[in-house]
């Protein structure tokens, strides 16, 4: 029982023998004390008054005087009007950091054989590019998210959903049938995403020339621009081919669906390495060119059900107009999916491999009215988690510079920000002496840890439905609000506790009480205690950002701690190793915080 509880008990005690009511928990407010007044809890007093018929700093008084009396953990009062800030004692603060501390995992709820099943989607790539600076925030938030919803005790499984047909395949297929001059990963020295994306912005870069030529010409002819463009761009040879290998794939034809796989499969180990690097995992992997044929089906059972309804020209559409939508195309007039009847096949598939309760789906903000009709549209056919499934959408990630187009070629690849991520904080620690006296395998692993402990929590702060403009030089910094400054105290700790080792120093399982303690290790026992509701906080709110910034101002505030107070060199025996063990469990709440966004913290640094 933490200290809350405690006082909610008390209170709802008192209130019986002062007044003769019985008071169900929720009406007993207590919440933090503000930082100008004395105390660290504060009861709100004004739903008791109608039953002590009295005035609230009356009413205050009396509970006060009451808790004082009967609470142990309660060492002081005061009111303010209709407020009561509580002090607690510091034998308190000690009991509650003795249960802190024999809780390796505290904070964290384990799932049981009962416990709900949340299938979390994340990444979505395609397979005519690799993976960018958009995609790490997706990939980053999708982990993040899979780790702190399965800390609050739910099963989950991780599912990654590959855009894998398509005209933009065919694109890049048909740019390295032309231009390729059968170049291949191993020819080139380039991983299989890269090699392939490249001919995506050839293919783009010829298209365009074709479109100029064809335009020069029809201009010639007395078109105006606007026509010439349309007319250029609907006759491109370029185009049309493309469109001709999309029909050829549909209808199975034996050397594009070949060469469909070959390419498909550099792409796929290029992305595997780019996740290991990148410390993302799924448990399923699911194919967009698996999933259409099953979404098509479903649709066509929703329309014999009379859900769905058929135009003229044999496209099939879902009326949304009783939900304050409009029409939804599902099947084209030629038979051909959209993206949505994708989605709906992709439920199917996965409703038939996994007992689903949540789904949740981390896709950017621009899909936001897509999802809205996928939930519709699921519950109509019939699938229970459809009308409660989560759209976990979020803002644009931009640089300094700009928006990216991967078309042009203009977008940040995911592989070299990594690696300028790794290599500036091997830079940046050599310049601080941070890595002096390693060896250069471990400073290569400290250097990687930091860069992609840097990028990781520089995306992850930001309240994920926010826009927001990625700088890596600003993230790479031991202060401030940033990944480095969070692992560089860490290792501090660390640093401390091995100088405590080697001078024989042991932490006992349990703290004496009787230690008098000062406002800032009280504060700090408090901060460490509120782990566990921010971790409750963070999964409801599906807020990674939320548990980013506690574990910051948790080391900010050690920090200042480690400034003002000595550990090892305090001559008071119980005092030290009280403050050892204090800043053990700071390190351990560290870890497990940053553990929840996928962020490892090194030992030493």
């Amino acid at each position: 029982m933490n200290i809350e509880q405690k006082l909610v008990a008390s209170v709802i005690g008192g209130l019986k023998a002062l007044y003769g009511q019985d008071v169900p928990a929720a009406q007993v407010q207590l919440q933090k004390t503000k930082k100008e007044f004395e105390g660290h809890l504060t009861l709100v007093v004004f739903p008791f008054l109608r039953m002590s018929k009295k005035g609230p700093e009356q009413t205050a008084q009396e509970i006060g005087e009451y808790l004082q009396a009967n609470e142990p953990s309660v060492a002081a009062f005061n009111v303010i009007k209709g407020f009561m800030n509580l002090t607690i004692a510091s034998s308190a603060w000690i009991e509650l950091l003795n249960g802190i501390h024999a809780d390796k995992q505290y904070g964290i709820v384990a799932a049981t054989d009962n416990s709900p099943l949340v299938m979390i989607e994340y990444s979505s790539p395609n397979t005519n590019k690799p993976l960018h600076l958009g995609h790490v925030r997706n990939n980053l938030l999708g982990n993040a998210l899979a780790n702190i919803v399965a800390a609050n005790g739910n099963k989950v499984v991780k599912t990654n959903i590959v855009n894998d047909r398509g005209i933009h395949i065919c694109k890049s297929m048909l740019a390295w049938q032309k231009y390729g001059n059968g170049e291949t990963p191993e020819s080139s020295g380039k991983k299989g995403d890269h090699l392939i994306g490249d001919y995506y912005v050839s293919f783009d870069k010829h298209y365009k020339a074709e479109v100029k030529e064809l335009m020069a010409k029809f201009q010639s002819e007395g078109m105006n621009e606007e026509e010439a463009k349309a007319k250029a761009e609907a006759e491109s040879p370029l185009m049309k081919e493309a469109r001709e290998m999309l029909v050829k794939w549909e209808a199975n034809d034996p050397e594009v669906r070949a060469l469909w796989k070959k390419m498909n499969d550099w792409v796929y180990a290029g992305f595997d390495e780019t996740y290991r690097m990148m410390g993302v995992t799924f448990d399923k992997i699911y194919y967009e060119s698996n999933t259409y044929l099953e979404g098509k089906e479903k649709v066509m059972e929703g329309l014999e059900k009379g859900f769905f309804y058929r135009k003229e020209d044999g496209s099939v559409w879902a009326d949304l107009t009783g939900e304050g939508l409009d029409h939804k195309l599902l099947l084209r007039a030629d038979g051909t999916s959209v993206y949505m009847t994708q989605d709906i096949g992709t439920a199917k598939l996965r409703f038939a491999d996994y007992p689903i309760d949540k789904m949740i789906y981390v896709v950017g903000n621009e899909q936001n009215y897509h999802f809205q009709v996928l939930s519709i549209l699921l519950d109509k056919l019939g699938f229970e988690w459809g009308k409660g499934l989560v759209h976990f959408s979020y803002g644009m990630v931009e640089l300094p510079e700009g928006k990216m187009k991967s078309r042009e070629g203009t977008v940040v690849d995911a592989d070299d920000l990594m690696a300028e991520m790794i290599d500036t904080a091997k830079e940046t620690s050599n310049e601080l002496g941070k890595l002096d006296g390693l060896t250069k395998e471990e400073a290569d692993n400290i250097a990687r840890i930091v860069g992609l402990g840097a990028l990781k929590y520089f995306i992850l702060k930001v309240d994920a439905r926010k826009n927001m403009t990625f700088n890596p030089k600003e993230s790479i910094d031991f202060n401030g609000n940033t990944g480095p400054f969070i692992q560089y105290t860490y290792a501090r700790i660390q640093s401390v506790l091995r100088k405590a080792k080697e001078a024989g120093l042991e932490i006992p399982a349990q703290l004496p009480v009787g230690i008098e303690l000062s406002e800032k290790e009280e504060g700090l026992i408090q901060m460490v205690a509120d782990f566990a509701a921010i971790v409750k906080q963070a999964g409801e709110d599906y807020s990674p950002s939320i548990i980013a910034n506690y574990t910051y101002d948790l080391v900010k505030e050690y920090n200042q701690f480690y400034h003002d107070f000595s550990i090892l060199r305090e001559e008071n025996e119980a005092v030290k190793i009280f403050r050892l063990a204090l800043s053990e469990n700071v390190a351990k709440v560290v870890r497990l915080g940053m553990g929840l966004l996928g962020i490892e913290v090194p030992d030493r640094m």
